[in-house]
């Protein structure tokens, strides 16, 4: 079994109040976990009203799947139309049952 996580951070320019940044948020949360079928979470500056850290996590049965799966997230975040994507780091490790 292999587990692979990826943390990017956002930015969401229009938001001018933590209801904005939610709703952009839960967009797309909602619309990676049913296109990609991975775990996802606002993991971090839940109080910024413009920055937004979102943690994504994989589990598969080969590295280069599980990476792949990441990868293509992180594709799909930086051509967001109203979430402008400032950076991420993928991790994968393989772990024995």
């Amino acid at each position: 079994m292999v587990i692979g996580s990826l943390t990017v951070r956002l930015l969401v320019r229009e938001s001018r109040t933590l209801k904005d940044k939610r709703q952009v948020v839960r967009s797309i949360l909602d619309r990676v976990r049913n296109e990609f079928n991975v775990s996802t979470a606002e993991v971090d500056t839940h109080d910024d009203v413009k920055l937004v850290t979102l943690g994504f996590a994989a589990v598969g049965f080969e590295n280069a799947g599980v990476q792949g799966v990441l990868q293509k997230i992180q594709e799909a975040l930086r051509v967001h139309p109203v979430a402008e994507y400032l950076g991420g780091e993928v991790t994968v490790g393989s772990e024995v049952v």
